[in-house]
Parts: C-alpha cells; structure tokens; sequence
C-alpha cells in the first residue's frame, strides 16, 4: 500500500490481541511500575479490584497493530507524532482488543511529493465492545507507482 491507498473514511479491522496478566506485569515492570500495574495484591485492593495494563503497554499494542495490519513495509516511513491519546476504559488481563484503524485525512506532503501524510483513528475495543483506547496517528507514506490514481 502506498500513499493514494489511504481513502478517506475507509475504516479497517486490523488484528484481535489478548492481553494476558504475565504481559500486563513485564511491560509495567519495565516501562510503568505502579502498584496496580505491577502488584496483584496492591491492585486488588485499588479502584479496579485487578491488575490493569498501563495505558503506555496499550498504546505500544496499538502502534504493533499498526505496523501489523496497516502500515506498508515498502511505504511507511518515521512517524511525526500521534495526537490524542485516550484511555477510556482500563485493559484487563484476558480482555481481548479489536484494533480498527480509520482513515481520517490523507494529503499530499506541501515540501516532498514523493510523500504523503496520512492521519488515522485507531480504536481498540475490548470483547464487551467497551472502548478502551483511542488515537489519531500521523503517518508519513510514500507516494508510489503501484498506487492506484
């Protein structure tokens, strides 16, 4: 897929993941360790009763669903940003996350016309069709041949 590839409102299931308590605690233990992320004991006597996955382990699942399901090898190039991170409702562990990705905008790049900037929603619902985190990533995707017109 190339930059003309990303319509506009086109909306796209990219992967399931189940989040599992084991992946929950290593991210956490690395990356954010709060007692209810980390501490099963802590956790279940906090506001969710359980360990849940920080918000920054659930953003890195969104950006392997991305780069799994959505993003090009052969157009994708480094990213400028993301904006609007929400976490809406907190992933447990066995919640399974449905990754959509919407495509919001897409415009040529006004400094380099070999490239695009794509701008998408990314969504993951859990299996109750709660949902738990939002984003718009910005992508920069090159223009190609195989593209269509």
């Amino acid at each position: 897929m190339y930059f003309d590839d990303y319509v506009p409102g086109t909306v796209s299931t990219l992967r399931s993941d189940t989040v599992s308590e084991g992946s929950i605690i290593e991210f956490a233990r690395q990356f954010d360790p709060q007692e209810f992320h980390v501490n099963a004991a802590a956790a279940a006597r906090g506001p969710y009763g359980a360990v849940i996955a920080s918000g920054w382990h659930t953003c890195a699942m969104a950006g392997h669903a991305m780069v799994t399901g959505y993003l090009a090898a052969e157009s994708s190039l480094p990213a400028p940003g993301v904006d609007e991170v929400r976490f809406h409702a907190p992933v447990r562990a066995g919640d399974t996350l449905t990754w959509r990705a919407t495509v919001l905008d897409a415009r040529p790049s006004r400094s380099n016309p070999t490239r695009g900037i794509v701008r998408t929603l990314v969504e993951a619902v859990n299996q109750n069709g709660s949902l738990a985190l939002s984003l718009t990533a910005v992508n920069l995707i090159r223009r190609g041949l195989t593209a269509s017109p």
